[in-house]
Formats: C-alpha cells, structure tokens, sequence
C-alpha cells in the first residue's frame, strides 16, 4: 500500500473550485490516506487513553453547494460517530496539518465537560503550557492557532471553559499545527510520531468527564 504521507500536491486540491471537482480530488487523493490513518492509529489512541476509540473520516455528506476547506480522520469513543463526544483530529486543508483535540459544538454535554475542566484545568494546564508546539484554536477549522498554550496564564486556561458554553456554537479545540510546506516534506512516521504524541499528551482532557 502506498505511503498515507501528505504530498505538496495533496494541499493543492484545496485550490480546486467548484464543489464537485474538490471533491473528486478529496475523495481520490485524501480520504484514502485519512482512512491509513485512521486504520494504523486506532490501537495506539485506544491504549493512550485507555478505551476504545474508533476512526471516522469525513464525508461531508451536509455539503452540496460550498467545497470544504479542509477534512479530516476523527478519533472517538463511539462506533457511530464522533461529534456528541470529545475526540481528536488530523485535519488537512491548504496551508497545514493539524493534530488536534475538539470538544466541538454537538457535544452532547459540555457543560458538564466544561465543569470537569475547571477542576482540573490548575492541575493539567501547567504540563499544557510547557508542551512545545501546542495552542489554542478558536475554530476546529482554523489553520492559525488563536494563542499558544505557553501565553496562557493559569486564569486564563481555566476561562476556556466559558468559551466552550458561552454560546450555542462553543468549542474547544488545541493541539499542533504543522505548515503543509513542512509537512510535505514528512515521511509517514513523522506523521504517526506527531499524532501520536499530540494526543498523548492531550490524553488527559479526554478523559475528563
């Protein structure tokens, strides 16, 4: 089987216009190694967090007029789907990969996530912080981080969990973002590397409950 690395030409296809040709190209360049990704992944994100965790790729199936601008392979405790539930991503779009961790707007209950964070947030924040690469995304579709984790102050950590429920759309979303010029130029196991160790070390808000 063919290596599941991102190659420059796989950025590229996010230039393509028009909803059906993007997604032609998405379907025949990208998912097939968002779905190596997700088949090779699964034990090792199940053994981090200590259950079991199952691969969605997306299929956008909601889309019928407007391209996406990125896609991606989710990572979840349920076989039916990810978004009700805390689940982390690589996500590919134009101009990066990105590694992430999401509590996103379906959530099935995020004030009660967000609770769990306020509590434990003093403890986990400070091992957060001292992380290399990591920040804080103000969109799960972000290719920019908003902040990285190294800015927050302990306070400011904590007050993540009023952006999660301040409104309908709420999210929180962290994790590393690599420039796709770099990430061109990885092999596969830098990409399992990435990933791996991204949601290692995020394991812990998983598995807040």
């Amino acid at each position: 089987m063919a290596s599941p690395a991102f190659v420059a030409g796989d950025f590229k296809i996010f230039d393509v216009k028009g909803f059906k040709p993007r997604m032609t190209e998405i379907r025949a360049r990208v998912r097939p190694k968002l779905d190596a990704f997700g088949g090779s992944l699964t034990s090792a994100v199940s053994r981090s967090v200590g259950g079991d965790v199952f691969a969605h790729v997306a299929k956008h199936a909601r889309r019928t007029v407007n391209a996406p601008d990125d896609t991606w392979v989710a990572f979840g405790p349920d076989a039916r789907g990810y978004k009700k539930h805390s689940h982390f991503k690589i996500a590919v779009s134009r101009r990066c990969v990105r590694f992430l961790f999401e509590i996103g707007p379906e959530h099935a209950d995020k004030r009660r996530w967000a609770a769990a964070w306020r509590k434990n947030a003093p403890k986990v924040g400070p091992v957060l912080r001292r992380v290399k690469h990591l920040a804080w995304f103000k969109n799960e579709h972000d290719d920019e981080p908003a902040a990285p984790l190294a800015d927050f102050t302990p306070e400011r950590l904590v007050e993540l969990a009023d952006e999660l429920i301040r409104t309908r759309d709420g999210q929180l979303v962290v994790g590393r973002a690599v420039a796709a010029e770099e990430a061109a130029r990885w092999s596969e196991t830098q990409y399992r590397s990435a990933a791996l160790e991204t949601f290692r070390t995020l394991a812990p808000l998983y598995r807040l409950r």
